[in-house]
């Protein structure tokens, strides 16, 4: 299966941190090329991976799974697992996050995720390293809970993520019939966004990528739909914020 062209728009803002990834979901899957050039701008070969939104579905598993696939490329994995608001608290679980160059939080519950990782520790670690040049990635609940607003799994409206990337929402595993069977919750989180707010919708194994200088880019087996004002924003990548324009807390 061939990856997308990467597209790729330049938005007004520069700034200093490194990139980050926005993934649909399907993570760790064939058909995620864009891991391989996410490794490769860390600089390094080592990935800390955060199974956070799985706490309650096997996280050791989803671990192994990000290890076999990372060791295809050449890398290794550590899972730290933060699994609840106790361990996001802990200093040491904060060191290594803050330490690391490539992290990526797995998909899973965006709420449950959310509420371990809002206003701690290890949070203000990750956007510590993040500023410092490191690279973030979060797939499916991992990429809706890093922009703020974020779109709600109840139903489909927003609600508050962790803002690491502002002004704009993601609507993760987009065409996936399983996840919203009738379109529901994605007509929802289009149509009640508020005015000018850009929603995009990512499909698994497809990647939104923020080079940290106001560059977007896809990569991956598919392509994303921005939504803006309720409808197809023609301009696409076009009308998304730099990840520059992203809040300090």
């Amino acid at each position: 299966m061939a990856a997308s062209v990467p597209v790729t728009c330049k938005s007004g803002s520069v700034g200093l941190q490194g990139p980050v990834a926005l993934v649909g979901g399907a993570e760790w899957t064939d058909g995620c090329s864009f891991d391989a050039e996410l490794l490769a701008a860390s600089g390094g070969a080592d990935v800390v991976v955060l199974p956070t939104a799985s706490a309650y579905q096997h996280p050791e598993r989803l671990v192994m799974g990000a290890a076999e696939w990372f060791s295809s490329l050449g890398a290794q994995v550590e899972g730290l697992m933060v699994l609840g608001r106790s361990d996001a608290q802990d200093p040491g679980m904060a060191d290594v996050v803050r330490r690391a160059r490539f992290v990526y939080l797995s998909g899973g519950s965006a709420l449950h995720l959310r509420s371990v990782l809002k206003g701690s520790a290890v949070f203000d670690a990750l956007r510590e390293a993040w500023h410092g040049g490191a690279v973030v990635a979060g797939s499916g609940a991992g990429a809706m809970v890093l922009t703020d607003p974020m779109v709600d799994p109840r139903g489909g409206a927003l609600t508050v993520g962790l803002g690491l990337v502002g002004q704009m929402a993601v609507v993760a595993n987009f065409g996936d019939v399983d996840e919203d069977a009738h379109g529901e919750k994605l007509h929802r989180s289009v149509v009640l966004a508020p005015s000018g707010l850009p929603v995009v919708g990512i499909p698994d194994r497809t990647a939104l990528v923020g080079d940290g200088e106001g560059n977007w880019r896809v990569s991956g087996e598919g392509s994303v739909t921005v939504f803006v004002d309720g409808a197809v924003a023609s301009a696409g990548l076009g009308v998304l914020p730099g990840p520059a324009s992203v809040p300090s807390r």
